[in-house]
């Protein structure tokens, strides 16, 4: 599965153990949120105060890119 902007972090979370470690270093503890099951990775980013170029490089982390 590709992981975009638009996945839900729910969706992600259950690809790979992976994505959630990515998750937690990336300052995201969306592990237990209940809005975990419909916020998009982007949705919470954003709720994270996490800028648009930090946003791109977590989703490349999160599929396993450089």
């Amino acid at each position: 599965m590709k992981i975009t902007p638009k996945t839900k972090i729910s969706e992600a979370m259950q690809e790979s153990p992976k994505v959630t470690e990515i998750l937690f270093e990336a300052g995201m503890m969306c592990c237990g949120c209940p809005m975990a099951q419909d916020e998009t990775i982007e949705e919470g980013c954003r709720a994270h105060g996490m800028p648009k170029k930090e946003i791109e490089l977590l989703i490349k982390a999160l599929n396993g890119e450089k």
